[in-house]
């Protein structure tokens, strides 16, 4: 019969999981905890090897660290859940971390600054200024009004024949200041008519995908 933890190492790394052999620096830790609970929640386990070998762990050691980068590292501090599993008589330490209502959630790098994360795939990706904005006004009772102009209405046609666009290039395209550009791109992402593309060269823009339901 195969384990719980096997059928989760077979699904690999992904948007909701991570690998970790051993944790030797809490505050790297943080990083993932901040993702996770900035983005839709996930789980570390923690033993298992980035190519899904089981290797084991000593769990009070490996506890501590989460714990240190959970409350210490991590601002404000994440709840997380523990649990540990023997598998072929190796230990597995699995934390779970549920997608947070008190976003964002920093992680403190080494040199002491107080950065927040988001997970795309199987990354942690930097937020920048515009999602940690969306974050400020989504916790805000009063909403976000949003004003729609030929700004607006340009960036929208534009993203109809265009898969998605960078903050420079809107800036360029509406021929309008970075500030303004950013101001924008909050309002439309809080509205939820755009979200939010990280790729490989930074962070673009594009339409909201809205799933469909089956009748």
């Amino acid at each position: 019969m195969v384990h719980y933890i096997e059928k989760l190492i077979r699904e690999g790394e992904h948007q909701q999981q991570d690998f970790k052999f051993c944790i030797t620096d809490s505050r790297k830790i943080a990083k993932s905890l901040s993702a996770f609970a900035n983005t839709d929640g996930g789980r570390l386990l923690i033993g298992v090897k980035d190519n899904g070998k089981i290797a084991g762990t000593i769990v009070d050691e490996e506890f501590h660290m989460i714990q240190a980068a959970a409350e210490m590292y991590s601002k404000p501090k994440i709840e997380f859940e523990s649990k540990v599993w023997t598998v072929h008589g190796k230990n597995v330490l699995e934390i779970t971390i549920e997608p947070s209502d008190d976003m964002p959630h920093y992680a403190q790098n080494e040199n002491g600054k107080w950065l927040a994360y988001v997970r795309k795939d199987d990354e942690n990706k930097l937020a920048n200024r515009i999602l940690l904005e969306v974050w400020k006004r989504k916790s805000k009772s009063t909403g976000t009004y949003l004003e729609y102009t030929k700004t607006e209405s340009l960036l929208l046609e534009h993203l109809k024949t265009n898969e998605s666009i960078s903050l420079n290039k809107f800036c360029k395209l509406a021929k309008i200041s970075r500030y303004k550009a950013e101001r924008i791109l909050v309002k439309l992402i809080c509205w939820e008519v755009l979200e939010p593309n990280f790729e490989e060269k930074g962070t673009s823009y594009k339409l909201k995908q809205v799933e469909s339901s089956s009748l």
